[in-house]
């Protein structure tokens, strides 16, 4: 009796999350996520003539995620696409497997494509009724556990339950979905805003820096205590500046390494590789750290060997140099204010900035070292989070885009832009950290999609 009364009220729940989820505007994003093992395209639906467009481009490899803009009541279609190498798809009589979804009214969506195009989809409020359906499940536990210890009053213990249960289930379902909601719209305004203001920050040379959120000392065990600057501390979302970083010996060591191989800075392309872009104007030149000199006091090694230690210090994970990323000195250089296009670098993620799990073997963590400051302009801006990193000499700015207990990504907060450099040169040296390589496993095993290079050659 007690099951089937706590049944119908659950389905009560289901039907009060789904009038609760309901918002009038109808646009929406859907994150489509490829685990099926090969290639698929994505293509939309025309609503009247039932004609496909496609809009991957032109497809999405497995391991990696395609972003969609669309709006609520659209349908799309899921192609599976034939292997290079033997023309047929991998089903047993070769037929390449189709698949659809409806674009619901809910927020945070994500679909997965699995093997065989099976689809799992998520949302706002297929989140908020598994929260519930455990908290239910709980009372439903200390509902029995109730009963046993009663007096003998089952009917009087029945009755409490049902009712508690009920008053839990609605207001859990309730509350949960509005957060969400709530969440969400404040995400959207976040970042409306800080876009418009991105500029004005940058413009402005009497911007202050953005205050602690709190500081404390770190030291390396080199006998140098560093004051670190904590700006932003979110569980997914790290942002510090550490002063005395980099000494002069190291700046001047870096950017003898680099001079002679700088050329024009690039960007990733959205496929895997990379490309220029008037969003990123600067020079830069890959830096190789010479481990085997680091017995020898080697300056690159000695600051290579810092990045790694603080970024254990911050995160717990046990990051080693094997298999990562070469340092990088990155150059601006200023032409006056008149200049239309100065050398800056919009807004943008060095990693994932989707709140998705971490991929294998893809950034998770950035250090950047100030070594020569500009007379006008260079700062670093987090808009998103709402930090402004006015650069000092010697000193670095760490940000982090990992949960190290959940290994979940940032939804954004570690956005960042490289501020128009008006007058003078700015240089810095970058360390972006990966976590998931190695000798055998090396960062330029992946494609700037986090995908092995020789898994996406065999799809």
């Amino acid at each position: 009796m007690l099951l089937s009364r706590l049944s119908v009220i659950s389905l009560g729940v289901v039907v009060l999350l789904l009038l609760v989820g309901s918002r009038g505007n109808v646009d929406r994003s859907v994150r489509i996520m490829n685990d099926s093992g090969v290639r698929v395209e994505v293509y939309w639906v025309h609503p009247t003539t039932q004609e496909t467009s496609l809009l991957s481009t032109p497809h999405i490899f497995d391991g990696a995620t395609f972003p969609l803009n669309t709006y609520v009541g659209h349908n799309f279609q899921l192609r599976e696409v034939p292997s290079e190498d033997t023309g047929v798809c991998e089903s047993e009589d070769e037929t390449c497997h189709i698949a659809t979804f409806t674009v619901s009214g809910n927020d945070d969506q994500v679909l997965r494509v699995k093997k065989g195009l099976m689809l799992e989809f998520s949302d706002s409020m297929s989140v908020a009724k598994e929260e519930a359906g455990d908290v239910i499940s709980e009372c439903q536990q200390s509902a029995y556990k109730l009963m046993e210890e009663s007096d003998g009053s089952t009917e009087v213990s029945i009755s409490a339950v049902e009712a508690l249960a009920a008053c839990v289930e609605k207001g859990v379902a309730r509350k949960l979905e509005e957060a969400n909601e709530e969440i969400a719209f404040q995400a959207r305004i976040r970042t409306e805003m800080a876009g418009l203001l991105e500029n004005y920050t940058c413009i402005d040379e009497n911007a202050p820096a953005s205050p602690d959120v709190s500081s404390h000392v770190w030291e390396q065990g080199d006998g140098i205590p560093r004051l670190v600057h904590v700006k932003h501390d979110r569980p997914s979302s790290q942002i510090h500046v550490v002063e005395d970083f980099a000494s002069e010996e190291e700046c001047v060591a870096m950017e003898e390494s680099a001079r002679a191989t700088l050329h024009r800075a690039t960007v990733a392309d959205g496929k895997g590789g990379s490309r220029y872009s008037e969003s990123r104007k600067a020079m830069q030149a890959g830096i190789k750290v010479p481990w085997v000199e680091e017995s020898n006091g080697n300056p690159i090694t000695r600051l290579s060997r810092r990045v790694y230690d603080y970024t254990n210090n911050v995160l717990g994970l046990g990051i080693e140099e094997f298999g990562q990323e070469d340092l990088m000195s990155i150059q601006y250089f200023g032409r006056g204010r008149n200049d239309t296009a100065p050398d800056r670098y919009t807004p943008h993620c060095d990693g994932d900035c989707t709140g998705l799990p971490h991929k294998t073997g893809t950034r998770m963590a950035t250090m950047v070292m100030y070594c020569t400051l500009p007379n006008e302009g260079g700062a670093t801006n987090f808009r998103n989070a709402g930090v402004h990193v006015k650069p000092v000499k010697g000193s670095a700015v760490f940000f982090s885009y990992i949960n190290p207990k959940t290994m979940v990504m940032d939804t954004g907060f570690t956005e960042h832009s490289g501020c128009p450099v008006f007058d003078g040169e700015k240089k810095i040296v970058t360390q972006w950290v990966r976590y998931g390589v190695d000798n055998d496993n090396p960062w330029d095993s992946f494609n700037t999609l986090g995908i092995k290079r020789a898994d996406a050659a065999n799809q």
